[in-house]
């Protein structure tokens, strides 16, 4: 016999599971700024246009005209992310339970590679190949995670989402000012979700206690997609450009192995949009040796209005909102062998007007710095370091669309992000 106080979450579990971001992109939404080390030793400011390596491929295809060498980088970057979760509450009805959740504290590293090879062809055409990655996430509550309350444990869980872009490029130097470029991106992603029903107390009635671990959501699924990107850079002369660059990407249809309750759901695909940016920089060379940069940067994190199963297996509406950032920084080259550089960023949350637990995505600060250290005159290693510090959340998310809110909490994440590049020209 199924117990009573299961029954109201089988519609809503599988919405709730899921949720396929977490703090842990450190960006808006579930979105990755890991590209460089020189573009995150300067909050990336200025990277449309900034063509010190082969990684401007990333940002703005264009930016490959700007070489008068072929180009090659390879890079590592580490994110250690903290995320607090402070006052939780869950409320789930009249008959079912209510009360605070223990607090929770989830700290993990994740690793992100790079590669990128730019050609020189001659004096007018470039092309470049590319690995990075653009989205990803990992977040994981204890296992015991709201086991006082039952269903609130369903709230947590396990969320790993890895995707890698496989980029072919081309530029045209048009003539001395103007170059524009573009090309075509395959995005591979991968998720693993795990959700749990966990309950080890007295719930409901008093005479009833339960002691449950049930799981609700098991998936490990793959998808393939294919966007494209456009730019432009202008030179005003040789020490004042500026770049604009477009990136439209696919929505996400992922299938492989997918359970609910049990129930086979291999069959069907769950649908994951992602968002298009445009990015807009400046870089001006103030002195011989001193240079100021900028980016701003829109995401169309509208774009992600729901998640959905074919076959009407489910479908959650969210709330999210386009957001910008802007990014402001300074290089300084000490001398030919060290240079040093410097950046902040204001990074806005793609939710404004719908907050949940499961997606601490609040507005953020980004603190930078990082050197170049040639080891000849044509390699040079780079190391970039940022601290993003993300403002305190109120969090109410309800298990389904329009019901009464059931988890309250307060959440902050907060990371520090490492990465070390090496770079040649030949």
């Amino acid at each position: 016999m199924q117990n009573t106080t299961t029954k109201p979450l089988n519609k809503s579990l599988l919405v709730l599971s899921l949720t396929l971001t977490s703090g842990q992109s450190m960006a808006a939404g579930f979105q990755l700024n890991s590209q460089s080390a020189t573009g995150l030793g300067r909050a990336f400011a200025g990277d449309a246009v900034i063509a010190d390596n082969a990684s401007i491929i990333a940002r703005n295809a264009a930016g490959m005209a700007l070489f008068d060498s072929s180009e090659f980088s390879m890079g590592l970057t580490a994110i250690d992310t903290e995320i607090n979760i402070e006052d939780i509450y869950f409320n789930l009805g009249d008959d079912s339970g209510r009360g605070a959740v223990d607090d929770q504290t989830n700290s993990s590293t994740s690793f992100v590679p790079n590669i990128y090879y730019v050609k020189r062809i001659d004096d007018k055409w470039a092309i470049g190949f590319a690995e990075y990655t653009s989205f990803g996430t990992y977040h994981e509550f204890e296992n015991d995670f709201g086991s006082e309350i039952a269903g609130a444990s369903v709230f947590g869980g396990h969320t790993e989402i890895k995707s890698v872009n496989l980029s072919a490029s081309v530029s045209y130097r048009v003539n001395e000012h103007w170059s524009v470029g573009g090309g075509i991106d395959l995005i591979v992603g991968q998720g693993i979700l795990e959700r749990d029903l966990v309950v080890d107390t007295q719930v409901g009635r008093r005479d009833r206690p339960i002691s449950a671990d049930v799981s609700v959501l098991d998936v490990d699924a793959t998808a393939y997609g294919f966007g494209y990107n456009l730019g432009a850079v202008y030179e005003v002369n040789d020490d004042h450009r500026f770049g604009l660059a477009y990136r439209y990407s696919p929505d996400l249809d992922a299938d492989g192995d997918m359970s609910y309750l049990g129930a086979n759901l291999n069959s069907e695909e769950l649908i994951l949009p992602l968002p298009d940016t445009l990015i807009f920089s400046g870089f001006h060379q103030l002195t011989t040796k001193f240079a100021m940069h900028y980016s701003v940067q829109w995401t169309q994190w509208s774009e992600f209005d729901k998640l959905e199963i074919t076959g009407d297996s489910f479908s959650k509406t969210y709330n999210w909102e386009d957001s910008m950032h802007y990014a402001l920084g300074a290089t300084y080259d000490i001398n030919q062998t060290w240079t040093v550089r410097g950046g902040v960023m204001l990074d806005e949350a793609a939710q404004q007007t719908t907050t949940t637990i499961s997606v601490p995505d609040s507005d953020r600060e980004w603190y930078s710095a990082g050197f170049t250290y040639r080891t000849l005159e044509q390699s040079s290693i780079d190391f970039g370091f940022t601290y993003v510090k993300g403002e305190a959340l109120d969090a109410s998310e309800s298990l389904v669309t329009g019901a009464p809110r059931a988890m309250t909490a307060t959440s902050e994440a907060n990371a520090m992000i490492y990465s070390i590049q090496y770079s040649r020209s030949f």
